[in-house]
């Protein structure tokens, strides 16, 4: 290693130094009292990750190849600059950011990264450092400001008060150019809000509410505007020049966004093309044999250019060979050790702190997450009310046909048959009324899988917090369909028999709900929730035991029975309906309706029942009980569990499909590429 050292006005001024490869190499021997401040300095070297990609025909041999999608990536970032990687798409952009914002598993990704030095722990790197994903996942209906109050609390420690929250999120809006649309909700397809520049303003405030030493940004140009895209890395700049280290990905920067880059990587199929200052990518290029010409916008020939290499027999070899040997000298950098740097830093006011303690693994307590995430989504909630009000409407009017359609039933065996057939509609029907909500969880899901990669909340916090606001709306769905319905299809059981029958379509919407919502967790595409959803209930619905009884259900497919989530809810109804033993469900004449004598004259019937009599030597008349509830629900094979227990069985299936929701997080969103 070289190193020249220039006096000036008495003190020792590092001018530049580098290692054998040509990467930038970051001082300690120095004394940390002398500094001004604590630089960062973030190094990489040879960063490769590999991937297995199937293919269409994966049962022949060699189905599986493997892809390099980083190779030997090195490179350094510095605080107050900005870092952006070009490249076309598929050329290892959003890799390198996934790999330096440790967000590909360890095992997976070779090469080594450093800060001033230092291996940086998983936990420290999300204290210090933010993720912007590529595309905007914000609540609709809340206001700028109120998003980024929201983050405070996520985010900013717990010992700070809230007029200092406050107070961080105005400067915040004024840093990021926010202040005219602080009162303006984000708005989407439905709700008019703020421009496409200004959402993704919001998008990164939310990850740097915290003040962090590092940001990571995935293109957040995509989709702008030339000016908004401007305006996006001028914020950037000013971020950066607060002391930050910024990287980011960008597909082709303009010429005005190229000068406000401070440093370059140029990647082409997972390899370096080019490393070093914007400015000096004419002279660069003009050393490889092609000149920039003079009005040509640089980073747009350097891309051209690259594309033609890549479709060559040779590809880009000759320009990564290229890359190696062209070295530019770098300034070193003096610094501390990190620990000092980032204590340093928290005391000039970086990571928002009040303290240099690091900030804990999460900023809220247990039960302060469960309030502010509940807070949250009834804000939101509360400014959509036609997502609500449409399931009433559906739940209501599909009440009300029911309730048209089965009106004032009778005891009589056609009455118990259309008490059958309008109690499984009704349980599939409560279960099938709660997949409209798994668009609205399927956005939440990806919106908490961005706010958890920096532990803003617990994933159990968020667990019990979706239970909690979604319980007042299905309470005020159940209990507008058992009001309708109960007492105009002329149900049994009286005001206890309503209540049960209230509790059970409760539960029923609770277990359907939870379903769902289980799901949305392991289901990321709606594409492919729908159809799933849809089967998964239909199956429920075959084995509950309304098209065939338990009895008549095949021995290796009995286990799938007591599997069906319907299957409670709908015995639980009948044994509502049908437990009086008092009552009766077919008398005297009545029992021939079912049989092929239904249409002779009931003088006949009169003396078929005498004749009965005179054979069996009972007295049968047309007062004669001849079924009971107990014999329905014997016949229907409604025998081994009472009503309170299917009750208790199918609240049980919702709090487990809401234990198998919060594993599904767990283990589902480790928002790491393996």
């Amino acid at each position: 290693m070289s190193r020249i050292i220039a006096e000036n006005n008495g003190g020792g001024h590092v001018l530049d130094a580098a290692t054998g490869d040509g990467t930038p190499v970051c001082e300690t021997s120095v004394d940390v009292a002398k500094l001004p401040s604590m630089p960062f300095l973030l190094s990489f070297n040879h960063l490769t990750y590999s991937v297995k990609v199937g293919r269409k025909m994966p049962l022949f041999p060699g189905g599986d190849r493997t892809k390099t999608l980083l190779n030997g990536i090195s490179g350094v970032a510095r605080d107050g600059e900005i870092l952006a990687v070009l490249g076309a798409s598929g050329s290892g952009k959003s890799t390198l950011i996934d790999a330096l914002a440790n967000r590909i598993s360890k095992g997976s990704l070779k090469g080594n990264i450093t800060l001033n030095d230092e291996v940086v722990e998983s936990r420290v790197l999300k204290s210090i450092s933010a993720y912007v994903m590529q595309h905007d996942l914000l609540f609709p209906m809340l206001t700028v400001e109120e998003t980024l109050m929201f983050a405070a609390e996520f985010r900013l420690p717990r010992t700070m008060s809230k007029s200092k929250r406050r107070t961080r999120v105005q400067a915040l809006i004024d840093q990021l150019g926010l202040r005219n649309a602080a009162e303006t909700i984000i708005g989407d397809e439905g709700h008019r809000g703020v421009s496409g520049g200004e959402r993704r303003r919001v998008s990164i405030g939310i990850d740097i509410i915290h003040d962090p030493i590092i940001l990571f940004l995935d293109e957040p140009t995509s989709g702008l505007d030339s000016t908004s895209a401007f305006m996006i890395v001028k914020a950037l700049q000013r971020i950066a020049q607060s002391g930050s280290i910024v990287i980011m990905s960008i597909h082709q920067p303009s010429y005005r966004i190229l000068g406000l880059l401070d440093r370059l990587i140029i990647l082409s199929t997972g390899q370096t093309v080019y490393t070093g200052l914007p400015t000096n990518l004419s002279l660069y290029f003009s050393e490889f044999g092609y000149p920039i010409p003079e009005m040509e916008n640089k980073t747009e020939f350097a891309l051209d250019l690259i594309w033609e290499l890549e479709g060559s027999p040779e590809g880009t070899k000759s320009l990564i060979e290229f890359n190696k040997k062209w070295q530019s000298k770098e300034p070193v950098r003096l610094c501390s050790s990190l620990k000092e740097a980032i204590s340093v830093s928290i005391s000039k006011g970086k990571l928002v702190s009040t303290s240099t303690a690091m900030v804990p693994r999460f900023a809220n307590s247990f039960w302060k997450e469960i309030l502010v995430l509940s807070n949250r989504s009834i804000l939101n909630s509360r400014r959509m009310p036609e997502l609500f009000v449409t399931r009433l409407v559906a739940v209501s009017v599909t009440g009300f046909i029911l309730a048209t359609m089965f009106w004032q039933l009778d005891n009589s065996p056609k009455g118990i048959q259309e008490r059958l057939g309008f109690f499984a509609f009704t349980m599939s029907t409560t279960f099938y009324a709660c997949t409209d909500t798994l668009p609205v969880l399927l956005q939440e899901r990806y919106i908490f899988m961005r706010e958890t990669s920096y532990n803003s909340y617990k994933r159990s916090s968020y667990v019990i917090s979706n239970a909690l606001v979604a319980l007042p709306g299905l309470i005020i769905l159940s209990f507008a369909f058992t009001t309708i319905t109960f007492w105009a299809i002329g149900l049994n059981g009286g005001f206890s028999g309503f209540l049960y029958y209230f509790l059970i379509i409760l539960a029923s919407f609770w277990s359907g709900s939870s379903l769902v919502t289980f799901l949305s967790g392991i289901i990321s595409h709606l594409m492919l929730g729908y159809p799933i959803v849809v089967a998964i209930l239909a199956c429920f619905l075959l084995f509950s035991g309304f098209f065939i009884n338990r009895d008549r259900i095949p021995t290796y497919w009995i286990w799938f029975h007591y599997l069906s989530v319907i299957k409670y809810p709908y015995e639980a109804v009948l044994q509502n309906e049908f437990n009086n033993p008092t009552e009766c469900f077919m008398r005297g004449i009545q029992l021939f309706d079912h049989t092929p004598l239904v249409t002779i004259p009931n003088a006949m019937k009169v003396r078929l029942l005498q004749s009965f009599s005179d054979e069996l030597g009972t007295k049968i008349t047309s007062s004669t009980c001849f079924l009971r509830g107990v014999d329905i629900l014997r016949n229907q094979g409604i025998t081994d569990l009472s009503k309170w227990d299917c009750l208790f069985i199918t609240l049980a299936w919702g709090f487990f499909f809401r234990i198998l929701f919060y594993f599904s997080l767990l283990f589902g969103s480790k928002n790491k590429r393996t």
